[in-house]
């Protein structure tokens, strides 16, 4: 507002050294002897203001191992552990099958309520309630097993434990993207699986052990060992509260939405009408029995695999203790699944999808006929029935590459991730049914029988994956051209 001197009304031109020649901090304290000024900050301190933030950030080696932890442990023991529980406490496999399959339903319709988290709190938020609640379900759970109506009490708690699960999955998924860029987004990504594979063994492995051992401890007194299990599992999800309350860092950008709910439901309308766009109506009724049919016979023999494994001979099952089990199934057949898993990806990475399709079907299917050699042998050694839990569970995990990568390819375009969430819910409902269902089904035909079935219906995965159109080179590791570069970064 000063003119240069001999000047009327005229205007000083001001150059950026002039405004800002240090750089400036709005800052309510002013300088020394100035009034209502701006305090300029040196270099020097614009360094160490630089230092104090880093040191108020969180490394994420302090909070991605226990928050993926946490997000594997509800999971698996809404999916698993609640199975040899109730299998344990006298329910027969029809009733294991269809109880324990109505606790999938929360993940099958998640992504209708994951836009609307933003609405409510931030992310940081909507984990630390959900662990909390988690936490206070397992303890409801310890609490019930002993009562007299045990059965729909542990059943409520399981349900409220399967919708705050798939809830702090989607809470931590987005928190772990607000937090890290893009390049640290990948550098972590195998810590953070490796940590939600740990929770399976753990759950599968340890604890089902430690249930078989508490129960020769307490002289077979089932009820008491399973509420000891969950009551140890409450104490470890409030400690996993009170240390991600401490411990995890609290983003910037992690903040509740300005947008209204008619704006998230326009939204939401708008994901599942471009899902449906995405190709012609013949082609998409296609994907959608793919994505619900391709694990069919694993369906079937999800839940009746564990029951096999624990019932006693006269039953048609093997017999094997729990300890056994821990380490079969839980130990050795997930080291099966992972291997799977992390060749299968490296066999499409090099090769492309289309080509490895058919020997990963074929994977994913015949490897199931070790259930009908169990079965009618029903040898218990504890080395032959692990090494062929890893056989099945290694083509599981080839095969079900398969499956991740075309959910990947046809998610493509707008809604990236949201279609992908919704691929993936289609796929759990597949799982669902068939799951729900399998029980009769083995009750009604006996454990030989239905293993058969069960490879019978291989023929439904081929018949499903014939009719997919996929590209050749897709999923293979190629360099990406410049023009397309710059065109992602516009």
């Amino acid at each position: 507002s000063s003119a240069t001197e001999g000047s009327d009304n005229s205007l000083t031109p001001l150059t950026p050294e002039k405004i800002f020649p240090q750089g400036i901090c709005l800052n309510s304290s002013a300088t020394e002897g100035s009034d209502n000024s701006l305090t300029p900050l040196t270099p020097e301190k614009n360094i160490y203001k630089k230092v104090a933030t880093n040191k108020n950030s969180r490394s994420p080696w302090a909070w991605i191992p226990t928050l993926y932890f946490a997000e594997g442990l509800p999971n698996i023991i809404v999916t698993g552990l609640s199975v040899v529980m109730y299998m344990q406490m006298g329910l027969t496999d029809s009733e294991v099958g269809l109880y324990t399959g109505w606790l999938a339903l929360p993940w099958v319709i998640k992504p209708l309520w994951s836009p609307f988290i933003d609405l409510l709190k931030t992310k940081r938020w909507w984990v630390l309630t959900m662990q909390a609640l988690i936490g206070a379900a397992l303890a409801g759970i310890a609490f019930s097993i002993p009562t007299a109506f045990w059965f729909q009490a542990t059943m409520c708690f399981f349900f409220l434990i399967a919708f705050c699960s798939a809830t702090h999955d989607i809470s931590a998924d987005g928190f772990y993207m607000i937090e890290l860029d893009g390049h640290n987004q990948t550098k972590y990504v195998g810590l953070r699986n490796t940590f939600y594979r740990l929770a399976i063994i753990f759950v599968n492995g340890v604890l089902v052990s430690l249930a078989g051992v508490l129960q020769v401890v307490f002289r077979n007194q089932i009820r008491f060992s399973w509420a000891l299990i969950f009551y140890g599992l409450a104490g470890i999800f409030i400690a996993l509260w009170l240390y991600h309350s401490r411990f995890m860092p609290r983003p910037a950008d992690d903040v509740q939405t300005e947008r209204s709910v008619g704006e998230v439901a326009h939204e939401l309308k708008n994901m599942f009408g471009t899902f449906f766009q995405k190709f012609p109506v013949k082609e998409t009724i296609c994907v959608v029995l793919f994505l619900l049919l391709y694990r069919f016979p694993e369906a079937l023999l999800n839940t009746m695999t564990k029951t096999f494994i624990l019932r006693p001979n006269s039953q048609g099952g093997l017999g094997l203790s729990p300890q056994e089990y821990g380490f079969a199934n839980g130990t050795v057949g997930l080291i099966g699944l992972l291997l799977g898993g992390i060749i299968g990806g490296i066999l499409v990475s090099r090769d492309g999808m289309k080509k490895w399709l058919w020997p990963m079907v074929m994977a994913i299917t015949l490897p199931d006929a070790v259930y009908i050699f169990l079965s009618y042998s029903l040898n218990s050694n504890l080395i032959v029935v692990s090494s062929c839990l890893f056989v099945e569970q290694f083509g599981y995990g080839l095969g079900f590459t398969v499956l991740t990568l075309y959910m990947l390819f046809y998610s493509q375009g707008k809604f990236k991730t949201s279609h992908y969430s919704i691929c993936t819910g289609i796929s759990y409902l597949g799982l669902m049914l068939p799951g729900m269902l399998s029980g009769y089904l083995k009750d009604m035909v006996g454990y030989r029988l239905f293993f058969i079935i069960v490879m019978a219906c291989c023929t439904i995965t081929f018949v499903v994956t014939a009719f997919l159109k996929i590209d050749p080179d897709f999923g293979k590791k190629e360099p990406i051209p410049l023009d397309d570069e710059e065109e992602e970064e516009e």
